[in-house]
């Protein structure tokens, strides 16, 4: 439906990778070589955490357990983040959910999902069998719609290696304002979704006002990494009336418009955090894209609205980063990024 609308442009640095079709992606299984025998080494650490590679599905973008797994081999990626659980399943938004724009998309799914509960019971085993990493995520209306979430994952299996905190939703105590507005109010989800015991990762808006304050507040509250960036606020009418063309009126912006915006916040987080761990996200739709929110100062990237598009294109993206690496002579990561 949206494959006309998606218009993903050649990453600079990758001069065939992504223009690849379904018959031509050889490596999306087998990946590239250096010639003898080891391919580059694409190890990377998210704080405390240490993935076999730098990218991993975005939230929302890749169901809450094996949906992709038809697609490509979900264990070659440094982990799948799953859609936003609450402590409860929440119904959503009325359709319509999403809007194709250029470049991108409008989403205005409203957090639909299982709850917690039911994904471990239902839907995180089946999503282990394939192998692969996995990071929740959590959400809530209240302080206490995060503590909840994250105390029912605290007997989740190991392969639940971190959680990250979405804070890009609206704080009912708080006159409805996004929690990730505001510095305090994203610190108190952090804190309390400490209850989850493992690492937390704090996804964050680029709406925030001042977004290095609010990454720093989230960090002082034992975030171990931030997730740059959620998507941006924004709403689309349509036809003669002017009526909303989204069921929830307003939706967030994604793809390719959010990929500079991504690249700013970054950087302007590495150089407000100093070594924080950033996990970078948006419009990242193959490996030149994955390499400038790398070189921005992200330790790893997801791939989201690509998917969209193409339901292999996270292990696509990995892929052409290993060609990347043994085109330019690159035995890591870190080698090809000069670092």
């Amino acid at each position: 439906m949206y494959r006309s609308m998606l218009h993903t442009g050649k990453g600079e640095g990758v001069a065939h990778g992504a223009g690849r079709g379904a018959g031509d992606d050889k490596g999306a299984e087998g990946g590239a070589g250096t010639g003898d025998g080891a391919g580059p080494d694409l190890a990377v650490r998210v704080g405390s955490i240490a993935l076999q590679n730098p990218v991993m599905t975005a939230s929302g973008t890749a169901g809450c357990s094996a949906e992709l797994s038809a697609y490509m081999d979900m264990s070659r990626l440094g982990a799948v983040v799953v859609k936003s659980l609450g402590h409860e399943p929440w119904p959503g938004n009325p359709p319509p959910r999403l809007r194709p724009v250029a470049g991108g998309m409008l989403n205005s799914v409203g957090l639909q999902g299982p709850g917690v509960e039911m994904w471990l019971r239902d839907q995180l085993p089946r999503l282990m069998a394939t192998g692969a990493i996995v990071v929740a995520s959590i959400w809530g209306k209240t302080i206490d719609d995060y503590a909840k979430a994250a105390a029912m994952l605290q007997d989740a299996p190991d392969r639940v290696i971190a959680v990250e905190v979405n804070v890009s939703c609206p704080n009912l105590e708080d006159a409805e304002q996004m929690f990730s507005c505001s510095a305090e109010a994203t610190a108190a989800a952090v804190r309390a979704s400490d209850a989850a015991r493992r690492p937390r990762w704090v996804k964050l808006s680029p709406a925030a006002p001042d977004l290095c304050r609010v990454a720093a507040a989230a960090v002082e509250a034992g975030a171990e990494a931030v997730t740059l960036v959620n998507t941006l606020p924004s709403s689309q009418v349509r036809g003669a009336r002017y009526a909303a063309g989204l069921g929830g009126a307003g939706g967030g912006l994604s793809g390719m418009p959010v990929h500079q915006i991504a690249q700013r916040a970054i950087r302007e987080c590495r150089a407000a955090l100093g070594d924080v761990a950033i996990v970078g996200v948006g419009g990242v739709f193959n490996a030149g894209g994955a390499l400038e929110l790398l070189t921005a100062g992200a330790n790893a990237v997801q791939v989201g609205t690509a998917t969209f598009l193409d339901p292999r294109a996270p292990v696509r993206v990995l892929c052409e980063l290993e060609d990347l690496c043994v085109r330019r002579g690159a035995r890591s990561l870190e080698e090809l990024l000069g670092r």
